[in-house]
């Protein structure tokens, strides 16, 4: 009996610890990717981002061999959750206009560390060693497909072209409207990219 107890013992001990690592893993990818989203993957050092975490620098190797293997994870983490966001939209095509007129929203422009991972790091991602670049395809292209099912319900792949045009439209108009001085200028440039998103991905807006 005492022998079962002492090994049952050791099992919730090695589950504690198996459950800790997990969870200060996903509180270092959550701190960096706001970290990133908000002040560029090259302006954000592993000093900076274990600082947010609340951890040394130390603990970083315990998690991740480099940053470059930071960086692939927090690409995947983030679309993952933004996959996860739009799969919370209606399974339909109003489901896909909902997506639309929330990312080319002003509240989504203005709050980029809490926003879509490509509008904030595409060109620096774009820069990026190979397995960053299949990081980021990967998580892009499962959205793509879901979106795209929503499309074409019968035949997602005939969609596949429509939603990553689709796609490019709304990253690029985000970025630019951010960009601009105008406030006025940088909110038509949003409600324009949203009919041309809408008319790319064969979504008719209401009267």
């Amino acid at each position: 009996m005492a022998s079962g107890g002492h090994e049952r013992a050791e099992e919730r001990v090695a589950r504690y610890g198996a459950e800790h690592k997990q969870a200060t893993k996903r509180r270092i990818l959550e701190v960096a990717g706001h970290r990133f989203k908000q002040d560029g993957i090259d302006g954000s050092g592993i000093a900076t981002v274990m600082k947010d975490a609340g951890l040394t620098n130390g603990a970083f190797y315990h998690h991740f061999s480099s940053k470059e293997d930071l960086v692939a994870n927090v690409v995947a983490e983030q679309l993952r959750e933004q996959a996860t966001q739009f799969r919370g939209r209606p399974p339909t095509r109003a489901g896909v206009e909902q997506i639309v007129r929330d990312y080319l929203s002003p509240q989504h422009r203005d709050h980029p560390s809490d926003g879509c991972p490509s509008a904030a790091l595409l060109d620096e991602i774009g820069r990026s060693t190979h397995p960053v670049k299949q990081a980021y395809t990967d998580g892009l292209m499962t959205i793509v497909d879901d979106i795209a099912a929503r499309l074409a319900p019968h035949d997602p792949p005939s969609a596949r072209a429509r939603t990553l045009n689709a796609i490019a439209l709304l990253v690029g108009t985000l970025q630019l409207s951010r960009a601009l001085a105008d406030p006025q200028l940088a909110d038509d440039l949003l409600q324009q990219g949203i009919r041309n998103a809408l008319a790319a991905l064969g979504i008719n807006e209401p009267e």
